[in-house]
């Protein structure tokens, strides 16, 4: 069976996060999106640790689930911040775990380090070498996965404050690291042209601050399992067994793709910026290295390469982002989301939309240049003006009025039969 999994996430109790997120607010969000799986998010801080335990219910297969049936892996993300080789380092951590037991061993160790209950992703001055080892003490089905490994400031590759290498990162813990998470600003063929990640599968995730179905889901990692088990998702993640491919968006709508100085609205592709030698034309000062760059830096494969037995992947902007785009409004306005709740009803969820309403179908729902929208969407033909410096990509897309659409909905539809009718 296949399921559309997004194991990276926040609680309310993470900085910069919604205050409404809360389990059933989750799973409802996820169904409107076409989730099948959430991670927890932030397992290690007691209040959102307390409220897990009372709305999840454990039965043996290390997959947790709501009264209603729906999904969860024990998930926490990690922040590490020390000094190796005289450089300050900032790593993020993805962690899964199988149990509560183990989550609360896992926060047994890490409270000898420091505090969990002033955020949901806690920051600790531990190595990532020694993270891993004591996580591997604790259970061997503990799963240590670097986060968006490309972001700037705080990940295993972060031009700032990362690594050139997983063994620079990991040392003799490398061999523990069985996938890396791409991260908005970069990927699959990104990262195919490091010889360094052959051997590294690749998952996505949103990384999600708010439950909103532009931020939920917007990259996902797909699995086809037999049985939903703790065990069967460690064999996809470790060996590629039931790993197929991931959703991704285009990298250029990630914040950190391009190079830039968003205070002087200074933005360079890597050739740009290296006769620019990393200073901002605008105020002299260093620019923010993107991940286009620093993958140009470590790569040892040019441009193109596919990895020869590579997992397919999906380039997929948000439903919600194209309708802002095409209409020209904020995202949250009113004409956005009846115009989104009109396809949900017709298709039953978003990635329905996306991956498998029949053109036909979607042309009679919406106006032909949405539908138009959708389709070069589904086959990655979308552009998007590069993000950089913490600003996100703009998809570049020919607008229509609002009075368009308004148009289209007074024009007589043909008889629906429903989603029976090709589901």
């Amino acid at each position: 069976m296949k399921y559309i999994a997004d194991l990276h996430i926040h609680s309310r109790y993470s900085r910069a996060c919604s205050s409404q997120i809360d389990v059933k607010v989750l799973e409802k969000w996820a169904k409107i999106k076409g989730v099948h799986m959430l991670g927890t998010g932030d397992f290690t801080h007691p209040d959102w640790n307390k409220e897990l335990k009372d709305y999840l219910v454990e039965d043996g297969s290390g997959i947790l689930k709501t009264s209603s049936g729906f999904p969860y892996v024990l998930q926490t993300e990690i922040s590490l911040m020390y000094s190796q080789a005289d450089k300050g380092r900032r790593v993020h951590i993805v962690v899964l775990a199988p149990s509560f037991e183990v989550v609360d061993q896992i926060i047994e160790y890490l409270q000898k380090h420091g505090r969990l209950d002033y955020d949901g992703r806690p920051i600790f001055k531990i190595s990532a070498h020694d993270f891993v080892y004591e996580m591997r003490r604790i259970s061997y089905d503990i799963e240590v996965i670097p986060a968006h490994i490309w972001t700037p400031w705080f990940s295993l590759f972060g031009s700032k404050s990362g690594f050139d290498s997983l063994h620079e990162c990991f040392k003799d813990q490398e061999q523990y690291i069985h996938a890396i998470e791409t991260g908005l600003s970069s990927d699959p063929p990104m990262n195919w042209r490091l010889k360094q990640l052959d051997k590294i599968n690749i998952v996505s995730s949103s990384d999600m601050h708010s439950f909103w179905p532009w931020r939920m889901g917007r990259e996902a990692t797909i699995f086809e399992l037999k049985e939903l088990t703790y065990a069967k998702l460690l064999r996809a993640l470790r060996a590629g067994e039931g790993l197929a491919g991931t959703v991704e968006v285009d990298p250029s709508y990630g914040k950190y793709h391009f190079d830039g100085h968003r205070n002087c609205n200074i933005v360079m592709d890597p050739k740009e910026t290296l006769k620019h030698k990393n200073i901002c034309p605008g105020c002299k000062r260093e620019m923010t290295l993107g991940v286009a760059y620093r993958v140009e830096q470590l790569a040892d494969r040019e441009e193109g390469y596919k990895k020869p037995d590579a997992k397919p992947f999906h380039t997929l902007l948000p439903l919600s982002e194209i309708l802002a785009a095409i209409m020209n409004k904020t995202i949250s306005a009113k004409i956005i989301w009846k115009e989104y709740n009109k396809l949900l009803k017709r298709f039953g969820s978003e990635y329905n939309i996306l991956f498998d309403a029949p053109e036909e179908k979607i042309k009679e729902e919406t106006h032909p240049k949405i539908a138009k929208a959708i389709m070069d969407n589904r086959a990655g033909k979308l552009k998007v003006k590069p993000g950089y410096d913490g600003v996100y990509g703009e998809l570049e897309i020919d607008s229509i009025e609002e009075k368009e659409v308004v148009e289209e909905e007074k024009k007589p539809k043909p008889t629906q039969k429903g989603l029976g009718e090709f589901f």
